[in-house]
């Protein structure tokens, strides 16, 4: 199993040793949050050593919860530099969910000492330098992949935060999205003021 894991950080960190050697000081971005109905979207933007490589970075979906909180730890503690940013629903609302993405992105960028941003599905940011979109760079770029966790772990803390204040939804269990249950509880009790109302006027009237 770690043989397998060791393989796959040696694939997940190809382009970024190719970056690393060129001499080129980089960094990754990665969002987590643009389909759920309530809740913040984050972005997170991470510049990576090149050693040490941290084992188990990869595709925030594709680790386990457990799992992605032991790399948020090890990755704060390794980056050169890593901030999350956060757009609320109400930014969403306003700017709508692509352009509240690149705001969130674009803020937790501000200050990294790069001048290249490598970003998963995204090409175009207002950051100061080279803005390259890799699709699906969380599974196919290390430093976007830690950037992934960083991003996922922070919006789940906050979603299981929320659910204490908005227990009805069972925000813990769905961080958001649009499950049969939370669908049934927006019937039910209608929108918090967490929800994104330009994400729920199929499920309740939103008064808009």
């Amino acid at each position: 199993m770690k043989k397998d894991w060791e393989a796959r950080r040696e694939e997940i960190s190809r382009m970024d040793r190719e970056i690393w050697q060129s001499g080129l000081a980089f960094a990754g971005i990665d969002e987590a949050g643009r389909g759920p109905l309530c809740g913040p979207v984050a972005a997170a933007c991470v510049v990576m050593p090149p050693e040490p490589l941290l084992l188990y970075v990869d595709d925030s979906k594709k680790l386990t919860e457990k799992r992605r909180e032991a790399l948020y730890d090890q990755i704060m503690e390794t980056a050169v530099y890593a901030r999350v940013a956060l757009a609320s629903p109400e930014d969403i609302d306003r700017m709508n969910i692509l352009q509240a993405t690149k705001w969130a992105m674009a803020e937790a960028a501000k200050d990294a000492p790069c001048g290249l941003f490598l970003v998963d599905a995204v090409s175009s940011l207002d950051v100061r330098g080279e803005v390259r979109g890799i699709v699906h760079g969380d599974a196919q770029c290390y430093s976007i992949a830690a950037a992934s966790i960083l991003a996922k772990v922070t919006r789940d803390r906050i979603m299981r935060e929320l659910d204490a204040q908005y227990p009805q939804y069972a925000l813990a269990k769905n961080k958001g999205y649009g499950t049969a249950e939370h669908i049934a509880a927006l019937r039910a009790y209608g929108p918090s003021p967490i929800h994104r109302r330009s994400f729920i006027g199929h499920f309740v009237d939103t008064g808009c």
